[in-house]
């Protein structure tokens, strides 16, 4: 299976440091990294050199020059779509970094064109691959209220689209997985700090099934978190996507509140209220960007369908789209304008 990375920027990158060692690691796969994309010629010089591999400078001449497999594109959003097109139309089957696409419109022309050349077509949701999430997911009962925190310090990467599709999209897409209900509803305040565009936003986001969830992220922050907290009827789960962890509380079925604080005041609290149980579920070590691309070509393998469908990645984009224009619904009501749309 030959492989190529389109856009070797900050996250393309990985994506070129996993292909080779999964070549090492997945005989199985029988894989080998044949070639790269890179209009910056620096960079292009690097890479080449690096992994010794030849380094095009567009997305046509690689099809031109050298036959691959499946890519990886890691491009800037905006040209998603005709990277994309390009090379599922020569047979490519692609993993695209998230967000799926710019507009729905988009995203539907390359799924339709997926579907119509039967190639894969995944979009790099990679927090589904965290292995925290692998672990709760099989054990998931009827979530009915998610607090989700993505907050980062500001770096100059990824600034052509706002914090909703940069850092968001990663939590809008686990929840939407979690929650299994159409969105009913959608409140969001969002406000651009150093960039043009929004750098923080605050969403509220109602599910037809009931279920309600709260979404802070920012990339102006002074720390870096990646939570996601949820509950269920009688239990509470912390998901910590940086360390990779779980913890589980638990409500036992016959718990009450006067039970439990009879039997705290006789033991004095010392093992906190009685009736409820903290456990930390455990979780299968690894790297969620190997687990991903482990995904894909096995699904390139076995022409299977994808773990994480372009059809999820739409659904996720629909979602943020959704969020963009309530916060300028928002922005008009407090008399903000659209200003954070500049740019």
């Amino acid at each position: 299976m030959r492989v190529a990375v389109i856009g070797v920027g900050a996250f393309g990158k990985n994506h070129l440091r996993v292909y080779r060692e999964l070549s090492e690691l997945r005989p199985d796969l029988e894989l080998q990294l044949a070639a790269a994309v890179e209009p910056d010629a620096a960079r292009a010089l690097q890479i080449a050199e690096q992994y010794s591999i030849p380094v095009y400078s567009t997305a046509s001449d690689l099809l031109s020059h050298c036959k691959v497999d499946a890519a990886s594109v890691a491009v800037p959003t905006v040209h998603h779509h005709s990277v994309v097109c390009e090379l599922l139309a020569a047979g490519v089957d692609c993993l695209v970094e998230k967000p799926i696409a710019a507009t729905l419109e988009q995203a539907d022309e390359m799924i339709q064109l997926a579907d119509q050349n039967g190639q894969i077509l995944q979009p790099g949701h990679l927090e589904r691959f965290n292995p925290a999430v692998l672990a709760i997911e099989p054990e998931l009962r009827r979530p009915m209220f998610f607090e989700a925190h993505r907050l980062s310090v500001f770096t100059p990467r990824s600034l052509d689209v706002d914090v909703v599709l940069d850092l968001m999209i990663h939590d809008l897409d686990v929840v939407l997985t979690f929650a299994k209900s159409e969105v009913k509803e959608v409140r969001a305040v969002g406000l651009p700090i150093l960039s043009s565009k929004v750098d923080i936003a605050n969403v509220r986001v109602e599910f037809e099934s009931g279920c309600v969830a709260n979404f802070t992220a920012s990339r102006v922050s002074t720390e870096r978190v990646r939570k996601l907290r949820f509950f269920e009827s009688r239990r509470y789960v912390s998901l910590d996507y940086a360390r990779r962890d779980l913890l589980v509380i638990g409500v036992d079925p016959e718990f009450s509140i006067e039970k439990a604080m009879a039997l705290g005041e006789s033991q004095g609290f010392q093992e906190g209220l009685p009736g409820l149980s903290f456990s930390k579920p455990i979780v299968a070590p690894g790297e969620p960007l190997q687990l991903e691309i482990c995904s894909f070509l096995e699904a390139v393998r076995d022409r299977a369908i994808p773990r994480v469908t372009a059809r999820q990645g739409r659904q996720a984009l629909a979602l943020a789209l959704q969020i963009q224009q309530a916060m300028v619904l928002h922005a008009e009501a407090a008399g903000l304008g659209n200003f954070f749309l500049a740019g």
